[in-house]
Protein backbone atom coordinates (compact mmCIF):
# COMPACT_ATOMS: atom_id res chain seq x y z
CA UNK A 1 0.00 0.00 0.00
CA UNK A 2 1.72 3.49 -0.66
CA UNK A 3 1.92 5.81 2.09
CA UNK A 4 -0.65 8.31 2.78
CA UNK A 5 0.76 11.51 5.15
CA UNK A 6 -2.29 12.85 5.16
CA UNK A 7 -4.10 9.58 6.81
CA UNK A 8 -0.98 9.73 9.16
CA UNK A 9 -1.60 13.23 10.25
CA UNK A 10 -5.05 12.16 10.85
CA UNK A 11 -4.52 9.49 13.02
CA UNK A 12 -2.06 11.73 15.08
CA UNK A 13 -5.13 14.29 15.64
CA UNK A 14 -7.33 11.81 16.00
CA UNK A 15 -5.39 9.93 18.81
CA UNK A 16 -4.51 12.94 20.38
CA UNK A 17 -7.86 14.17 20.87
CA UNK A 18 -9.18 11.01 22.17
CA UNK A 19 -6.44 9.89 24.78
CA UNK A 20 -5.63 11.19 27.93
CA UNK A 21 -3.61 9.61 30.69
CA UNK A 22 -6.44 7.31 31.63
CA UNK A 23 -8.37 6.43 28.19
CA UNK A 24 -7.01 4.69 25.14
CA UNK A 25 -8.43 5.18 21.08
CA UNK A 26 -9.70 1.90 20.24
CA UNK A 27 -9.83 1.44 16.38
CA UNK A 28 -12.10 0.25 15.25
CA UNK A 29 -14.68 2.34 17.24
CA UNK A 30 -17.96 0.76 18.94
CA UNK A 31 -19.00 3.77 17.68
CA UNK A 32 -18.64 5.66 14.21
CA UNK A 33 -15.38 6.16 12.94
CA UNK A 34 -13.78 9.57 13.73
CA UNK A 35 -14.75 12.76 11.14
CA UNK A 36 -10.91 12.89 10.54
CA UNK A 37 -10.87 9.05 9.53
CA UNK A 38 -14.02 8.67 7.64
CA UNK A 39 -12.74 9.39 4.16
CA UNK A 40 -10.24 6.54 4.66
CA UNK A 41 -10.76 2.54 4.23
CA UNK A 42 -10.59 0.54 7.31
CA UNK A 43 -7.64 -0.93 5.28
CA UNK A 44 -5.39 2.50 4.79
CA UNK A 45 -6.65 3.38 8.42
CA UNK A 46 -5.37 -0.05 10.02
CA UNK A 47 -1.74 0.01 7.80
CA UNK A 48 -1.03 3.78 8.54
CA UNK A 49 -1.81 2.93 12.30
CA UNK A 50 1.09 -0.02 11.97
CA UNK A 51 2.98 2.99 10.47
CA UNK A 52 2.46 5.19 12.93
CA UNK A 53 3.25 2.43 15.49
CA UNK A 54 6.72 1.37 13.76
CA UNK A 55 7.77 5.20 13.21
CA UNK A 56 7.53 5.71 16.90
CA UNK A 57 4.21 8.12 17.08
CA UNK A 58 2.27 5.95 19.05
CA UNK A 59 2.15 3.73 21.74
CA UNK A 60 0.01 0.42 20.17
CA UNK A 61 -1.24 -2.81 21.63
CA UNK A 62 -3.78 -5.16 19.43
CA UNK A 63 -6.13 -8.28 20.95
CA UNK A 64 -6.89 -11.54 19.53
CA UNK A 65 -10.26 -9.57 17.76
CA UNK A 66 -8.00 -7.56 15.78
CA UNK A 67 -8.92 -4.35 17.60
CA UNK A 68 -6.13 -1.89 17.65
CA UNK A 69 -6.53 -0.01 21.03
CA UNK A 70 -3.69 3.52 21.12
CA UNK A 71 -2.07 4.46 24.47
CA UNK A 72 -1.01 7.97 23.19
CA UNK A 73 0.99 9.63 21.30
CA UNK A 74 4.87 9.23 21.99
CA UNK A 75 6.89 11.94 22.74
CA UNK A 76 8.37 11.55 19.20
CA UNK A 77 5.15 11.82 17.96
CA UNK A 78 4.15 14.86 20.12
CA UNK A 79 6.92 16.42 18.42
CA UNK A 80 5.90 15.53 14.91
CA UNK A 81 2.32 16.76 15.33
CA UNK A 82 3.43 20.38 16.74
CA UNK A 83 5.66 20.28 13.83
CA UNK A 84 2.68 20.18 11.16
CA UNK A 85 -0.22 20.84 13.28
CA UNK A 86 -1.41 23.78 11.29
CA UNK A 87 -2.79 22.91 7.83
CA UNK A 88 -0.83 25.69 5.79
CA UNK A 89 2.04 24.47 7.22
CA UNK A 90 0.90 20.80 5.94
CA UNK A 91 0.46 21.76 3.00
CA UNK A 92 3.39 23.84 2.81
CA UNK A 93 5.90 20.91 3.66
CA UNK A 94 3.61 18.25 1.40
CA UNK A 95 4.34 20.86 -1.73
CA UNK A 96 8.30 21.24 -0.91
CA UNK A 97 8.69 17.33 0.19
CA UNK A 98 7.05 16.81 -3.76
CA UNK A 99 9.40 18.81 -5.36
CA UNK A 100 12.43 17.01 -4.00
Amino acid sequence: MKLNPDCIRDILLTVEDNTDYKSCYEYPAETDKSPLLSKYSDDEIRYHIMQCEKTGFIELERDLTDNMYIGDLTPYGHEFLANIREKSVWNQTKTVAGNI
